[in-house]
């Protein structure tokens, strides 16, 4: 179990239930290599085994009954593994997929119809500094941009910090709801106060409306005890938008898994959002509303069990 959620959560308790319908936002499954094995040729990780059910012994612990894959970066454009995982947890759960930007219009239809509603846009968040990258890029977001405005999808970008601070006047431009993974990736040591930041903050609070922020991979962005200098970037984006705020555990964490576990960063919203009212928002009414959730959370399966009941599935 310790490769599967991070040493720490063998002994860290969830300081909080999560509120009804609460959602993990952004996690990854990975199935057996030898059915699903890696696809990018540069993979920067060790492959881990971290099936459906590991990853639901740990939601169950946290409260978490809404469910959105994320295709991991291994597997480049083979959703397999993640579309086989969704099709056993239901309406439940939605998807964000890697996928082509010319994929014929029955591939997206038919990827909506299993619970997909968004596509990625994944640039490693370690990648330096590059002139010309973004250039680059723009064909690719330009394109999907028209996509996922004709199906109702939304943008989910990946990004080094630098990119997302290069990409901003564009994001203020998109005709579709679009996501930042891990705040952006703007490092927390560089404080509230760094150019790139407080531009950020300036769109979710003048922009169109359509950025969404993810509070994830926090230790992608902090090497602080206890993650403590993320608190005031959490706290601003918290007051800049609370209502375009979700949260997601990022499990299994990779190369990081021997260092941190999913409940000891669960238990972070705590400190950044102290009132019950704005965690609820950020675990159930925000990721609701973004991935069109159903007011009442339906059974595995398309069933009629009762919140209870779905807790212990």
């Amino acid at each position: 179990m310790k490769e599967e959620i991070g040493l720490t959560d063998e002994t860290v308790e969830p300081a909080f239930h999560a509120p009804p319908f609460a959602c993990d936002a952004h996690f990854h499954v990975f199935g057996p290599l030898d059915g699903y094995p890696a696809r990018d040729p540069k993979l920067r990780y060790k492959m881990p085994v971290a099936p459906l059910q590991d990853y639901l012994k740990l939601a169950r612990r946290i409260g978490i009954e809404r469910f959105v894959f994320v295709q991991p970066s291994a597997y480049l454009r083979d959703n397999d593994c993640m579309l086989d995982a969704m099709q056993e947890m239901g309406a439940r759960c939605r998807g964000i997929v890697d996928l082509d930007e010319d994929a014929p219009d029955a591939e997206f239809a038919r990827l909506n119809a299993i619970g997909v509603r968004g596509v990625r846009v994944n640039v490693s968040p370690i990648h330096p500094p590059e002139a010309g990258l973004l250039q680059r890029l723009l064909p690719r977001v330009q394109r999907l941009e028209a996509r996922c405005a004709e199906i109702g999808w939304h943008l989910d970008f990946l990004l080094p910090g630098w990119l997302t601070a290069e990409m901003l006047p564009l994001l203020a431009k998109l005709r579709v709801d679009y996501t930042l993974a891990h705040m952006g990736m703007f490092l927390a040591k560089n404080g509230p106060r760094q150019p790139g930041f407080l531009k950020l903050l300036d769109l979710l609070k003048q922009g169109s409306g359509r950025c969404w922020i993810k509070f994830t991979g926090t230790y992608r962005v902090s090497q602080a005890p206890g993650f403590a200098d993320v608190l005031p970037m959490a706290r601003a984006i918290i007051d800049a938008a609370p209502d375009r705020i979700i949260w997601g555990s990022d499990y299994p964490h990779l190369s990081f898994a021997d260092k941190v576990g999913s409940i000891e960063l669960y238990n972070l919203l705590g400190e950044w959002a102290p009132d019950p009212a704005a965690r609820r928002r950020i675990l159930a009414d925000n990721p609701a509303k973004l991935f069109g959730f159903q007011t009442a959370a339906p059974a595995i399966g398309g069933g009629n069990r009762t919140r209870d009941t779905l807790r212990k599935a």
